[in-house]
């Protein structure tokens, strides 16, 4: 039986490869670049006692998760980008483009950011120009297409995950005024965006739910079931 109905087997399984290659390389790394810069003898002791971290040991590995985990972060927007570019219709448009995916039977273009705050205001700015850049000229390829800023992980509000599909108007801190809306440059959140691309209105709940089998193929990595149910319990809390 197919992981998806919306993705086949054998692409999933690459992308999951692909990224799980890059939190082992990314742990490699730290481990043998741990040292060659100067530690802080003083935050490790502050560290250890005010975190309960019990041995130095304890404290090396945790210090080179840590160190790991921020070049691991800059693929997961990637790794979003590469599945969605696996669905019918779709081009992954790769790294280095003003724009990550087109489906040009639905004239979509769309930039992909793994969470909210990954790029900053002055950020953002660039991104609606860009897609203002491509969509507006008649000139363009794109012209007349909507452009879309996607965030997989929603910005909160009040504490509770939203999910949205609004014109893009971030703020420009140079004017001190925001963009103006433009129909064809929306914002929208991960999980209406995967609905969107696949027509699935939970795609992004099926993807998270099929991981640990997924993980478990490609790698051999199991994650127990107590553990995937606590897992689960985070993808509320960020998605609605």
């Amino acid at each position: 039986m197919a992981y998806l109905n919306w993705i086949s087997d054998a692409a999933l399984e690459a992308e999951v490869g692909k990224i799980m290659n890059t939190a082992q390389g990314a742990l490699k790394k730290s481990s043998a670049s741990f040292g060659k810069n100067v530690i802080d003898p003083f935050a490790v002791m502050f560290e250890m006692s005010g975190f309960n971290i019990q041995t130095v040991s304890a404290w090396e590995s945790s210090e080179k998760s840590r160190q790991a985990q921020k070049t691991l972060s800059n693929a997961f927007g990637i790794f979003h980008q590469s599945v969605l570019g696996h669905v019918t219709g779709w081009v992954d448009l790769g790294t280095g483009k003003n724009a990550d995916l087109e489906n040009a039977s639905s004239r979509i273009i769309a930039e992909v950011k793994n969470k909210f705050n990954t790029l900053k205001g002055s950020g953002q700015v660039t991104v609606y120009d860009d897609l203002h850049n491509l969509v507006m000229p008649i000139a363009s390829r794109y012209h007349g297409y909507t452009a879309y800023y996607v965030e997989i992980i929603p910005k909160p509000q009040r504490g509770r995950p939203q999910m949205y599909d609004e014109a893009f108007t971030p703020s420009d801190r140079a004017t001190k005024t925001r963009r103006n809306p433009n129909p064809l440059i929306r914002r929208i959140d991960g999980k209406s965006f995967y609905a969107l691309v696949t027509g699935v209105p939970d795609a992004l709940n099926q993807l998270h739910g099929v991981l640990p089998d997924v993980i478990k193929n490609v790698s051999g990595n199991e994650i127990n079931e107590g553990e995937i149910t606590h897992i689960r319990h985070y993808f509320g809390k960020a998605f609605a």
